[in-house]
């Protein structure tokens, strides 16, 4: 397989894919060797295990509306299903950062909070806003085809950003996931951006370029606000840029599907 300057071979894809599961994922997979592949270099196939949680997200949202339930209590189910999937890895990264930056008056202090394991205010309300603006978008589809789409459309492009966002920003402290994951190199953070950016087809050719636009203009955001706050990134800003690029998504999808 060859993506952007990038050529693997088929066993390091499969590790790849199957160490973004691991690391993206609470789901039971065996204890796996990936013979010194890191998540710097497997990052690409961070949309894949979106694809899988969107996937997840999508058959219990089905099976529930199958069985009688209204939109939206299949909706909240949907939703329940996929943050158990991945463990509330990336709504714990938007907490901690709407806490840091909300509460911290100096860099130090904002990175002293994120790395607090309380919430605070500002991480209550980011994750209440969160939480209501997804459910309510899957609640308003008319049928589970439009949720499938959504779920998976939004699952895999907001991680295909991730590989990008570490490659452009420093790590802004010297321990800490994003430290230790190492850099991305800037053809893995391509391959990832463009896997990712695949499933938005499904959303229909005005709404998979509404969602590019859209998911452009916030990582620009994003990523001056990082600078500003903090002077780089962390692995609470990774998934506080997971979160919004969701919601982004499934905006689009709302109507884009509708």
């Amino acid at each position: 397989m060859k993506l952007p300057n990038m050529t693997l071979s088929p066993r390091q894809i499969l590790d790849d894919v199957a160490l973004c599961l691991v690391f993206f994922t609470r789901l039971p997979l065996p204890v796996l060797d990936f013979r010194g592949r890191g998540l710097a270099a497997a990052i690409w196939a961070a949309p894949v295990a979106g694809v899988v949680v969107g996937l997840i997200g999508a058959i219990v949202f089905a099976t529930a509306e199958r069985f009688g339930l209204a939109m939206g209590p299949a909706a909240a189910l949907g939703l329940v299903s996929t943050v158990i999937t991945t463990g509330c890895l990336h709504e714990d990264g938007l907490s901690d950062v709407a806490d840091g930056f909300g509460g911290g008056k100096s860099r130090g202090r904002k990175l002293e909070i994120m790395r607090d394991s309380r919430i605070g205010a500002y991480g209550a309300v980011a994750l209440a806003l969160s939480l209501l603006t997804r459910w309510n978008v899957l609640s308003e589809f008319a049928d589970p085809t439009q949720a499938l789409f959504a779920l998976v459309a939004a699952h895999a492009a907001s991680r295909g950003l991730l590989g990008a966002f570490m490659h452009l920003l420093p790590p802004a402290r010297s321990d800490g996931l994003s430290a230790g994951a190492g850099p991305v190199s800037l053809d893995t953070a391509i391959a990832g951006a463009v896997l990712g950016a695949i499933p938005l087809l499904l959303l229909g050719p005005g709404g998979a370029i509404a969602a590019l636009i859209l998911l452009g203009l916030l990582f620009a955001a994003f990523h001056a606000l990082c600078l500003n706050q903090i002077g780089g990134q962390t692995g609470d800003t990774i998934g506080a840029l997971q979160q919004v690029s969701e919601i982004a998504v499934l905006l689009v999808a709302s109507v884009a599907l509708s």
